[in-house]
């Protein structure tokens, strides 16, 4: 079917008084009122701008009518929800349990109940000080059944009365008895925490009421907590004596900063309580000594702009001349190295204050393609960010690798952990604590092993024998998968756990042996049901966007329903005919990376015949800092670039329709499916816009809305810099969306948009302004809207299996599968 076939239907605009209800297949009305944005003498028209008032009686009728009128759309495709919610649900272990894991005295897990929306979390005493091998629990018995297992937490009957029930955070005190825990049953994202008693069931007075988060002190004796402003930004942190009123708590904390963030926690040795401050470009840390928690916090490293930093503290026990410990702290930063180094320093020869960039460097990232890069090496920042980067003092793992980021380094008793990025993949590196004490003394580079995940039942292109992924080809094919190191509390653990997980294959939780190598798998998540792993392919292709830059792709398909049979076009064995349904989806911002993870809900598509792709676009961070650097701020345009062209590779090479493709992204990702809806319709049938951040220039323009002014780091500050105003306008789908009578509608996809009233990161008048432009302009647009969830949309499990079976029907339906 062509585009102009697919919009010759398009509901029309009720043209009633006010703003209400359609009729029929129409869309509600929304009203249009005179309201002028003047900004750098540039004058926008924006007469739905009344739609910003979330409390009005005339909004809520509105909200109530595009819901209604959703429904209506959807309603045909009752039976394909049903279906696909009942394929979802014939796949999941409803009844299940995750890995008990040990803190301090105790073995920690979680239990879900089947027909429960929610986990129970459940503890039982270790065994003794050397009970480090996880106990056996019947995953089919009663929460709180077996011997010595106590509920400590059951949100089953904690969300009771609520329609929307989220946990923030949950606290324990090293010695078991105290419990402190915070719940959001608004969707706003500011918490109630409270302090139980475990060993009593009960509770203590005190409520810290519409807070962002909390912790203990190790004896429960204190809690440390950050408050909220009125832009949502916590600014402040408080301590509180536990037993004593909420009045007398004192302010320890003030960011005056609005650009920062502030966070608190206890340090990995539970030594200090540190307070972390930070914009997208610059951090601190203060720190107090756990034993004076009345005293002063004092900053680690002062603050400068620019500059990221986190550190911690450990120590190479008995690795002294004399069999003494060495005190070291770890310092991840980017003040020589934009793609972040970890230096090491010995406490006994180092003396405050610290300095950035003294110690012993451990891991530095690769410079290249970064607009600092030639701070670290001459000529880097012009060198193309996939340049294989090499550094003497660096292991050996990490020679060569390209787009390659230093995440961060974790030191136990008996192993230590190195996270990184390279070749647009996450990987883990381990090795003995006493070997690293030993290259430590001696000046060496650390010799780090690869963690490589289990070998698959077939070998893929792109792998060596041993299932280790080679150096990527011309093509720069290879295995996909995610890995890191997951359920490490406690710092004495003799072994370290480490997550894994593909496109095709369930998540797996090991441990592994950092001195023997031996490797035991602890969990796989169970696909119940018809499914076999091996009917599922993926790999990684990379595509050329019109800047010339290489941008990574992931391809995921089921080998039965997309393989080239002989004599048929392919590309690389996938189907090249141009037929093929596509669900393409992206996200790119904040340097956030789209990495490889397995989906029960992607199986339904995949087994329907539908491509699934994602594109891996600047502004994320998959390639390190310079990858996010070339997709923010005066670079965002090649976030939308990237993906269109990725988009547009794919149908070239006869691996999709763009009759039959849709796209999907969520909030930032929702920006992007609005800006390639402006920038190329003819390429999609359908997108769908999650909590999208559409209206993104108004709502940057204004630093009294939530989170704005700690945003002009990612985007820009359009109120003081006209050539950032003039671009964000250049591109905020708001403002380039279709008017009445614009030739471009007729071609324009469908538009299919989920948002909630609580949102407190992209507010709800972002996403119901630009449903209102579009179904006024003929767009066949619909939207369904939360009223009591927030920017994560609705809690409970089997609500967001319903949502997501919702989403994915209309997605196949646009695509022309409606079974």
């Amino acid at each position: 079917m062509s585009d102009e076939q697919r919009n010759d239907d398009l509901p029309q605009r009720d043209c009633g008084n006010g703003s209400g209800s359609g009729s029929g297949d129409r869309p509600p009305y929304a009203r249009q009122e005179p309201h002028r944005r003047i900004e750098h003498g540039d004058v926008f028209e924006d007469p739905y701008e009344w739609m910003r008032d979330k409390d009005s009686p005339e909004l809520a009728a509105y909200v109530a009518a595009q819901n209604a009128y959703c429904e209506r759309r959807m309603a045909p495709l009752h039976e394909l929800r049903e279906t696909l919610f009942k394929e979802f649900t014939s796949h999941v272990q409803e009844t299940d349990m995750s890995v008990p894991t040990r803190v301090n005295g105790y073995w920690y897990f979680s239990r879900t109940r089947e027909g429960s929306q929610y986990a129970a979390s459940c503890r039982i005493p270790v065994r003794g000080a050397d009970d480090w091998d996880p106990p056996h629990i019947d995953r089919d018995a009663q929460p709180g059944s077996m011997p010595g297992e106590q509920v400590y937490f059951d949100a089953n009957k904690e969300s009771e009365g609520h329609d929307f029930f989220r946990v923030g955070g949950m606290d324990i005190s090293h010695d078991g008895r105290w419990l402190l825990y915070g719940v959001d049953t608004a969707g706003d994202e500011r918490y109630d925490y409270r302090i139980r008693d475990l060993d009593h069931g009960t509770e203590l007075p005190e409520v810290l009421k519409g807070i962002a988060g909390a912790c203990f002190t190790a004896d429960g004796a204190w809690v440390f907590y950050t408050l909220l402003d009125d832009a949502w930004r916590p600014y402040a942190v408080m301590r509180h004596r536990v037993g004593t009123p909420v009045g007398d708590d004192v302010e320890v904390f003030r960011e005056q900063d609005e650009r920062f963030w502030v966070g608190v926690g206890l340090s990995f040795d539970e030594r200090h309580v540190v307070i972390c401050t930070g914009s997208k470009t610059t951090s601190e840390v203060l720190m107090l000594p756990a034993s004076d928690p009345t005293g002063e916090f004092t900053p680690f490293i002062p603050r400068r702009e620019g500059v990221e930093y986190d550190v911690s503290f450990a120590c190479f026990e008995g690795a002294g001349e004399h069999g003494e410990d060495i005190p070291v702290a770890v310092v991840d930063h980017n003040a020589t190295n934009p793609n972040f180094e970890i230096d090491v320093i010995d406490m006994r020869s180092h003396k405050p204050p610290y300095r950035l960039g003294e110690g012993v460097c451990v891991a530095a990232g690769s410079p290249y393609g970064c607009e600092q890069g030639d701070a670290a090496l001459a000529g880097a920042s012009r060198m193309p960010v996939g340049t294989p980067y090499h550094d003497p003092r660096n292991p050996g793992i990490l020679q060569g690798a390209r787009g390659l980021s230093i995440d961060g380094i974790a030191l136990h008793r008996h192993f230590v952990a190195l996270s990184y990025r390279a070749d647009s993949l996450p990987h883990l590196a381990v090795m003995a604590k006493d070997d690293a004490a030993e290259d430590f003394l001696a000046g060496r580079p650390w010799r780090f092993r690869e963690l490589l995940p289990p070998p698959l039942t077939q070998t893929a292109a792109g792998e060596d024998g041993n299932g280790r992924a080679r150096a990527a080809s011309s093509e720069q094919d290879g295995r996909l998968y995610s890995i890191g190191a997951a359920g490490n509390p406690s710092y004495d653990a003799p072994r370290m756990r480490y997550s894994f997980g593909s496109y095709t294959r369930p998540g797996e939780l090991h441990e592994v042996d950092p001195a023997t190598g031996a490797d035991t798998l602890l969990k796989r998540a169970q696909v119940l049901g018809d499914f076999d792993a091996g009917r599922y392919a993926e790999r990684r292709i990379w595509v050329r966007a019109r800047d010339g830059e290489s941008i990574p792709v992931s391809l995921v398909w089921r080998r039965d329903k997309l393989s080239a049979a002989p004599g048929e076009p392919s590309y690389k064995g996938i189907r090249a005919d141009g037929s093929s349904p596509m669900f393409i989806l992206g996200y790119g911002a904040y340097e956030v990376s789209s990495d490889p993870g397995f989906s029960v809900a992607r199986l339904s598509l995949l087994d329907r015949g539908v491509l699934y792709a994602c594109v891996h676009v600047r502004g994320g961070g998959e390639m390190g800092r310079a990858w996010y650097e070339q997709g923010r701020r005066l670079n965002k345009k090649h976030t939308f670039e990237d993906f269109v062209d990725a988009t547009r590779a794919l149908q070239r090479m006869g691996l999709a329709s763009p009759a039959r493709t849709v796209a999907e992204g969520g909030s930032a990702g929702g920006l992007l499916m609005g800006a390639i809806a402006n920038m190329a319709p003819e390429c999609y049938a359908g997108i769908e816009a999650d909590v999208p951040f559409v209206d993104a220039l108004t709502s940057i323009l204004d630093p009294s809305l939530p989170l704005t002014v700690t945003e002009w780091d990612e985007w820009g500050d359009p109120l003081h810099d006209r050539d950032v105003y003039e671009y964000m306008k250049s591109y905020s789908p708001y403002e380039n969306a279709p008017l009445p009578g614009d030739a471009s509608v007729s071609r324009f996809p469908k538009i299919f948009v989920t948002t909630s009233m609580n949102d407190t990161r992209v507010l709800v008048v972002e996403p119901l302004k630009w449903v209102a432009r579009l179904q006024t302009a003929g767009v066949d647009a619909v939207e369904k809207i939360e009223t009591e969830a927030g920017h994560g949309g609705t809690s409970g499990r089997y609500r967001q299996w319903r949502e997501i079976s919702y989403e994915n029907a209309w997605c196949l339906a646009t695509m022309g599968i409606t079974r």
